[in-house]
């Protein structure tokens, strides 16, 4: 399966708008956003789990990242609340679930292959003055990418040279990125060589934003 797999072309999704569609695992359906590969893939995606669902023990040889945007995902390492972000990488294992049912935002298969480095973070903790109505927080970096967190007052606006493609979602919030409107579970991947600008809408917005990645853009090897 392939869906918005050309990484040299913008892409826009209203993750509100889509379909919830059925996993394998009853209980756990998915919004996809950009796929290459069928269950084993290289995928983003919103997963929602109803209450009381639960993945079967397994090992992420690709790596997983992802964002709790409502409930509280758990595994045997703990429960993680709305707003916490998640790194773990090739060859770390658990056992998701959620007793009360949770929303995540999730990549698969999208790490270096050497990343060892797993941990969990409090996104909105912390933040740094960034600019006039911005602040921010840098929730991982390494030779491949950036991850942060922004939180942009109303009507301010942040960009970036976005140097091997860039990926947000609005977590709260609207935002207008060039002539397009954005709002919360709203997801943009801008390809290498597309700056990206973002203005924050009358009631502000707080955003995940994801830069020089989609260059190491690549199906799981499997």
């Amino acid at each position: 399966m392939e869906l918005n797999a050309d990484f040299t072309k913008r892409a826009l999704i209203h993750s509100d708008d889509l379909p919830w569609q059925a996993s394998p695992i009853p209980g756990v359906d998915r919004r996809m956003l950009d796929r290459i590969g069928d269950e084993v893939a290289r995928a983003t995606s919103i997963v929602r789990y109803a209450p009381g669902s639960q993945f079967s023990a397994h090992t992420h040889t690709g790596g997983e990242e992802f964002i709790v945007l409502s409930g509280v995902f758990q595994d045997e390492h703990g429960d993680y609340p709305a707003g916490t972000y998640v790194r773990n990488p090739p060859t770390s294992a658990h056992t998701p679930g959620a007793a009360a049912g949770c929303v995540i935002f999730v990549k698969l298969w999208q790490f270096d292959p050497k990343d060892r480095t797993q941990f969990r973070i409090d996104m909105a903790s912390d933040l740094t003055p960034e600019a006039k109505g911005i602040t921010l927080k840098t929730l991982h970096k390494d030779d491949r990418e950036t991850v942060r967190y922004l939180a942009l007052a109303p009507g301010a606006s942040w960009s970036d040279a976005a140097a091997g493609g860039a990926e947000l979602l609005v977590l709260d919030g609207t935002l207008q990125a060039g002539d397009d409107d954005l709002r919360a579970g709203s997801w943009l991947r801008s390809p290498d060589g597309d700056s990206i600008e973002i203005t924050a809408g009358r009631n502000g917005a707080k955003v995940w934003v994801k830069t020089g990645h989609l260059p190491f853009a690549a199906a799981p090897s499997v």
